[in-house]
């Protein structure tokens, strides 16, 4: 025996009904929705009808020929401003990219690196291409990896070596740490500085799971170096911040250092060599545009200009 036919679909809510409801809560009147609607009264009326009768319940109480929501339509109401936020937000990207002049790019940074690189980076990629739309967002360690494996950005910055699942890697030069130091402390006079330079000296570390902090540490027990280990932080900004109101000397990376010297803080050069190195991440399923090109060509030449302390 064959299936009975299947009854029709009941009528959806559809868009024009959110859109007749958004337009009579910005209004507050049928014939203010009208207005904003380009239709007459009447037909608003008549959308909203059919709209609470699908719903099965009010979403305005009737007055002196105004509407004034009532708690469901409140609730009703920050959804809709949430979503219509998005979609206007799905419009511009839709019209921009309609306009080369106007390309995005998403781009996911270490902290450090979105002070001290990518200004600098930024800065060239708008004087020899334009005007382009970047938006940084910033993270580190494991997420990092994960977010760019996701293929949520179109270039990651990173100092991890290994590439996660779904991008490629391509290295910028590397380069060695260096040691920053109040402006007026004795050992600024030096333009190169051994491990025993450090000898007592209160010393301003990145946290104790950084690997470039493991690595300092083992160049300083190897000489039997003894630091005053006072203060400790995760960022390389920061550590140059306390540098630079006097609380000690410390290692940082060559970008941060060199973004950050001035007339409180000045760089110099290490005896020993601890190897810095920053790599681009490129997801491989993101549709390729030249504008993400035009970046990683602006953060090599970038990293090119940032040299040592001259002895």
């Amino acid at each position: 025996m064959p299936p009975p036919p299947l009854s029709p679909n009941p009528e959806r809510i559809g868009h024009r009904h959110i859109e007749v409801f958004r337009a009579l809560m910005l209004a507050g009147s049928a014939t203010g929705a009208a207005q904003l609607l380009f239709t007459s009264q009447p037909t608003v009326s008549r959308e909203l009808a059919r709209l609470e009768h699908l719903l099965g319940y009010a979403l305005f109480e009737r007055s002196q020929g105004r509407l004034r929501p009532n708690a469901r339509a409140l609730r009703l109401w920050d959804e809709v401003e949430r979503s219509w936020a998005g979609l206007d937000r799905v419009v511009e990207h839709a019209m921009a990219l309609g306009q080369p002049h106007h390309a995005s790019l998403s781009v996911l940074s270490m902290p450090a690196l979105s002070h001290a690189l990518l200004p600098g980076a930024l800065e060239r990629l708008q004087r020899n291409h334009g005007e382009v739309a970047v938006s940084v967002a910033t993270q580190d360690g494991p997420l990092l990896q994960e977010w760019m494996s996701a293929q949520r950005f179109d270039l990651g910055l990173s100092e991890v070596a290994e590439p996660p699942p779904g991008t490629r890697m391509r290295s910028l030069p590397a380069m060695d740490e260096v040691a920053v130091l109040p402006a007026q402390h004795p050992l600024a006079a030096k333009q190169v500085l051994s491990a025993q330079d450090f000898e007592g000296q209160a010393f301003i570390s990145l946290a104790r799971d950084d690997s470039y902090r493991m690595q300092i540490d083992a160049v300083f027990a190897q000489a039997g170096v003894q630091r005053k280990m006072l203060l400790e932080t995760l960022s390389a900004v920061a550590v140059c911040a306390m540098v630079q109101h006097g609380l000690g000397v410390a290692i940082v990376n060559p970008l941060t250092a060199q973004a950050c010297a001035g007339s409180s803080l000045v760089v110099r050069r290490l005896a020993f060599s601890i190897p810095f190195q920053v790599h681009m991440l490129l997801p491989l399923h993101r549709p390729a545009v030249p504008e993400v090109d035009w970046l990683v060509q602006a953060l090599e030449e970038t990293a090119h200009t940032v040299r040592a302390p001259q002895a």
